[in-house]
C-alpha cells in the first residue's frame, strides 16, 4: 500500500483551448493566492503553463477548480498535467512574462460590454465615465484588434496607444479586473472619438462627448451617419423615422431587404417585439447578435417605419454591444436620444463592409451624411451575426461572424492543415488542422474585385492567428467561381498545385455531419436544398437528396429539372421561372395567372420562343427556384431585388395560414434506371385548381410547404428501405425558411429518424467551407481526387 504524500507537491499544468485575452492568468493568480500555493502561470503560444506547489490537498484543490470553475470567457479544451519535484518554492506566486516559443492557442472572440464596464461608464464619479472605449479581461475587442499571437498588446491595434500611469498601474496588478486587459485605455491615453461632417476630409479626433452629441442630433433630424464599430462601420439612422429608413434604402440600393434594428435596451425590444425566453437570453448574451424576432403587435408599441423590414412579419434586432452604441443611445440624465437605429453594414451593396477611416470617406461617400469614427485601427473585417431560435430553444446560426469568430469548431475526425474557401454567395474561409477547424468572418458575395481582396486579407489574418500553414486548399467544384480561382491560384504555392474540388451539395451534408460529431463511417440520408449548386453532371443543382458520408456521396434522388431561362440572369424574375416549371409540367399559361399577368405581351413571346428552342436554358433540379416559381404563381413576388426575397415573403405569406389549413400539395416520385425523381407537377395541378376557386395566396403558400415536407419524409423512408439508414441531415439555403425545416423535422421525427439540424455552423453558404474541408482531407487521405 502506498504511504500517503505528506511533504509539499509540485504539479505542471498545460491549458489549451481560449485561455487568453479572458483573464486566465489573474484567475489562476488569485486561487493560487487563495490556496497560499507557491509557483508561477505563464502565456505560451500553445495556451497557459501553470506550476504550482504546495501542500497536496491544497495542489488537487487548485487543480479540481481549475478544471471546473474557469473564468466565464474561458474555453478550456484539455489540461495536461505532469508531477514534478518539489522545489521547496515558499515564494508568493507570479505572473511571468509571455513564452514566446511556437506553438497554437486560441484566441476568444469579441464581447459584448460587460455589467461592470456599463456601471463605470454610467458612473460620474469613476474616472472612465462615459469613456467610449472602456474595456476590461471580461469584454471587448479581441480577434478584430488582433494581428498576431500570443495575443499580447505588442500585437494587436493597441499598440499604438501608450498607457497612461493609472492604466499601466490596473494592467500591472494581478487583482484588478484590468490585469492584462490588451485593449485596457482610459479617456487620458486611449483611442478617441471624431466626428466628419459630409464633405469633410481626415478623422480628427475630438472630444468624445462633443462628437456623441453632434452624432444624436444628426441622428434626430433624420440624417445617416457612419458608425465605427468593431470590426467595420455601420450606417445608422433613426428607426422610427420614414424619410430616413427610405433615404438610406435608396442610396444603399438595398431593394427591400429587410434593415437590423439596434435597441437600447431589452424593455425597447419588448416594445418593437414579442421575444421568448430564449430570444432573451440570446440578446444579453456576450455575443450580442442580430436575432429575428417576431414583430409585435401591442397597441402601446414602439413602431418601427414600415421601410425598416417591408412585407415580413419579422424584424432583426440586436442591443448596443460597445460603449459608443451605449452613448449613442445617451445615459440616465442626458437628454431623450433615438428609441430605436436602424443598423446596417457600411458598404454599398454586394461590397464587403468598410473597415478603414480614409476608405470610408470614399466608398461610404454619398450614403452617409457624416461619420463618427475613431483612431483605433481594425485589424480585420467582422460583420454582426444573426440567429433564429426555434420553437424548440434551439438556435440555427444564419451568419457566424462577429462574437462567434475565431471559436473553434471540434472535428470528429483529423484533418491535415488545410484551407477551405468556400463559396462565391455569403463566402466565408475556414481553416483547419487536426481535431479542430476555424471559420473566419462573413465576407459576402465574392462578385468584385474589393470582396476577393477582403476574402484574401481575411484568409490571411485568419492563418496568423491561428497558425495553421495549409497543406491543401479546398474549394468548390463550380468552374466559374471567382471562389474556385481563387483557390487555384493559392494552391499553385503548395506541393500538391492542385485544390481539392468538392461537389456542392457534398459539402453542405458533410458540414451538418461534421458539426454533430459524426465520424463518417456510416452514411446519411442528406437533404441538400438550395438555389444553385454545380452538379455532378453539369448541369445546376439543389434540390438533391444524398446518400454521403466524408470520402463520397450518391445521388438517392432530385427534384425533376425545368429550364432556368436566362440562367443566372433568370432568378431576378420569379415570375420566369414560375412559367418555365408550367411548360416543363405541360400546364397552360392561362391568362388569369398571376405570372402571365406580371409578364408584358413581349416578354411572354420571348420566353416562349426561348423555352421552345432551349435557348440560354440551364436545366435545374433546384428547389430555391421553385419556391421563387411557387411565390410567384400565388401572387405574392413576382421581381426580386435582393436573394431569396421571393422565398421569404412566401413563407411568411404561408406562416399566416399554417394552423388554419393542414392539406398538403402532392408531389410525383418517379422510379427510373437512376435517382428518384421527385415531380412538382402533381403539386402544380392542384395549387391551380385551388386558385382559381379562389384559395387565398396564404393558404395555397402553407399547402406547398407542407407537400414539399411530406416528399421529403416520402423519399426518407424510401432511401431507409433501400439501405437501412436512419439519420437526416438538413442543409443548405432553404432550409433558413423555418417553417419548412420544422415541418420536415417534425415529419421525419416521427417516422422514427434521427434529424440532424444546423446550429453554430450556418446551413447557407456561410457554411460550406467546414464541408469542404473535412471532405477534402478524406479524399486526400484515400489517394482519390475529385
Amino acid at each position: 500500500m502506498t504511504a500517503p504524500v505528506t511533504g509539499p507537491v509540485r504539479r505542471r499544468l498545460t491549458v489549451r483551448g481560449t485561455v487568453q485575452g479572458v483573464g486566465f492568468r489573474p484567475y489562476v493568480h488569485r486561487l493560487a493566492a487563495d490556496l497560499a500555493l507557491a509557483g508561477f502561470v505563464s502565456n505560451t503560444a500553445s495556451g497557459v503553463l501553470i506550476e504550482v506547489e504546495g501542500p497536496p490537498d491544497g495542489v488537487d484543490r487548485f487543480c479540481d477548480r481549475l478544471a471546473r470553475q474557469p473564468p466565464p470567457l474561458a474555453a478550456v479544451t484539455g489540461i495536461g498535467l505532469e508531477d514534478l519535484p518539489a522545489t521547496g518554492a515558499t515564494d508568493p506566486f507570479t505572473i511571468r512574462p509571455t513564452d514566446h516559443a511556437p506553438g497554437r492557442t486560441q484566441l476568444p472572440p469579441d464581447t459584448a460590454t460587460c455589467a461592470d464596464c456599463l456601471r463605470e461608464l454610467a458612473d460620474p464619479a469613476d474616472r472612465r465615465h462615459r469613456h467610449p472605449f472602456i474595456t476590461c479581461t471580461h469584454c471587448g475587442p479581441r480577434f478584430t484588434i488582433a494581428t498576431a499571437m500570443p495575443y499580447d498588446r505588442a500585437v494587436t491595434t493597441m499598440a499604438g496607444f501608450p498607457m497612461c500611469p493609472a492604466c499601466a498601474r490596473e494592467y500591472a496588478e494581478p487583482v484588478d479586473r484590468r490585469f492584462h486587459a490588451q485593449p485596457v485605455a482610459c479617456p487620458d491615453c486611449g483611442p478617441r472619438l471624431g466626428l466628419v461632417p459630409a464633405g469633410g476630409s481626415g478623422i480628427r479626433p475630438a472630444r468624445d462627448a462633443d462628437a456623441l452629441a453632434a452624432a444624436r442630433a444628426l441622428l434626430a433630424t433624420g440624417r445617416i451617419v457612419a458608425v465605427k464599430g468593431l470590426g467595420g462601420y455601420h450606417l445608422a439612422c433613426d428607426a422610427t423615422d420614414a424619410r430616413a429608413v427610405t433615404t438610406l434604402r435608396a442610396r444603399k440600393e438595398r431593394g427591400g431587404k429587410a434593415f437590423a434594428v439596434m435597441c437600447p435596451d431589452l424593455a425597447t425590444v419588448e416594445r418593437i417585439a414579442a421575444p421568448t425566453d430564449r430570444e432573451r437570453a440570446a440578446l444579453t448574451g456576450p455575443v450580442r447578435p442580430i436575432v429575428l424576432l417576431r414583430r409585435s403587435t401591442r397597441p402601446d408599441g414602439l413602431r418601427l417605419c414600415d421601410e425598416v423590414c417591408p412585407g415580413s412579419p419579422h424584424v432583426g434586432v440586436m442591443l448596443p454591444y460597445t460603449p459608443v452604441h451605449t452613448l449613442l443611445f445617451g445615459l440616465p440624465g442626458d437628454p431623450p436620444g433615438p428609441r430605436a437605429l436602424v443598423m446596417t453594414s457600411g458598404n454599398r451593396s454586394g461590397e464587403p463592409i468598410v473597415t478603414d477611416d480614409e476608405e470610408a470617406l470614399t466608398r461610404l461617400a454619398g450614403l452617409a451624411d457624416a461619420w463618427l469614427a475613431h483612431d483605433r485601427p481594425i485589424a480585420s473585417p467582422c460583420d454582426d451575426s444573426l440567429l433564429r431560435v426555434r420553437p424548440d430553444g434551439t438556435e440555427q446560426v444564419l451568419r457566424r461572424s462577429r462574437g462567434y469568430v475565431p471559436r473553434p469548431v471540434r472535428l470528429p475526425v483529423p484533418v491535415r492543415p488545410a484551407l477551405a474557401v468556400g463559396g462565391d454567395l455569403k463566402n466565408v474561409p475556414c481553416v483547419g488542422d487536426g481535431d479542430h477547424a476555424w471559420f473566419g468572418p462573413h465576407i459576402g458575395d465574392m462578385g468584385d474585385l474589393a470582396t476577393l481582396q477582403a476574402a484574401h486579407r481575411a484568409e490571411q489574418h485568419l492563418l496568423r492567428l491561428t497558425g495553421v500553414s495549409p497543406a491543401l486548399v479546398a474549394a468548390d467544384r463550380h468552374p466559374g467561381y471567382h471562389s474556385t480561382g481563387w483557390a487555384r491560384r493559392r494552391a499553385a504555392h503548395l506541393p500538391g498545385q492542385r485544390p481539392v474540388l468538392v461537389q456542392h451539395h457534398h459539402a453542405h451534408i458533410a458540414s451538418a455531419m461534421a458539426e454533430h460529431g459524426l465520424d463518417g463511417t456510416t452514411p446519411v440520408i442528406g437533404i441538400a436544398f438550395d438555389g444553385t449548386g454545380y452538379g455532378d453532371d453539369g448541369t445546376v443543382w439543389g434540390g438533391e437528396v444524398l446518400l454521403a458520408d466524408y470520402a463520397g456521396h450518391r445521388r438517392f434522388a432530385h427534384l425533376t429539372p425545368a429550364p432556368l431561362p436566362g440562367g443566372d440572369a433568370g432568378v431576378a424574375n420569379p415570375c420566369r421561372l414560375a412559367l418555365a416549371r408550367l411548360w416543363a409540367a405541360g400546364l397552360p399559361w392561362d391568362a388569369h395567372l398571376p405570372s402571365v399577368a406580371a409578364c408584358a405581351p413581349e416578354e411572354l413571346s420571348f420566353l416562349k420562343r426561348q423555352l421552345e428552342r432551349d435557348l440560354a436554358c440551364v436545366p435545374t433540379s433546384s428547389m430555391g427556384r421553385l419556391f421563387d416559381a411557387v411565390s410567384s404563381l400565388v401572387g405574392v413576388c413576382h421581381r426580386v431585388g435582393y436573394e431569396a426575397q421571393a422565398a421569404l415573403e412566401l413563407e411568411a405569406a404561408a406562416t399566416t395560414a399554417r394552423d388554419a389549413d393542414r392539406a398538403a400539395y402532392p408531389f410525383g416520385l418517379t422510379d427510373g434506371s437512376g435517382p428518384l425523381g421527385c415531380d412538382p407537377a402533381p403539386m402544380l395541378r392542384e395549387l391551380l385548381a385551388d386558385q382559381r376557386r379562389g384559395t387565398p395566396a396564404a393558404v395555397l403558400a402553407a399547402r406547398f410547404h407542407r407537400g414539399v415536407a411530406r416528399a421529403v419524409a416520402e423519399i426518407c423512408r424510401r432511401a431507409r428501405a433501400a439501405t437501412g439508414l436512419t439519420t437526416v441531415v438538413l442543409s443548405g439555403g432553404v432550409f433558413v425558411n423555418g417553417l419548412l425545416e420544422e415541418e420536415c423535422a417534425a415529419l421525419l421525427t416521427g417516422d422514427g429518424f434521427a434529424v440532424l439540424r444546423h446550429g453554430e455552423v450556418p446551413p447557407t453558404d456561410g457554411g460550406l467551407a467546414l464541408g469542404q474541408l473535412v471532405v477534402a482531407a478524406h479524399e486526400r487521405q484515400d489517394g482519390r481526387r475529385p
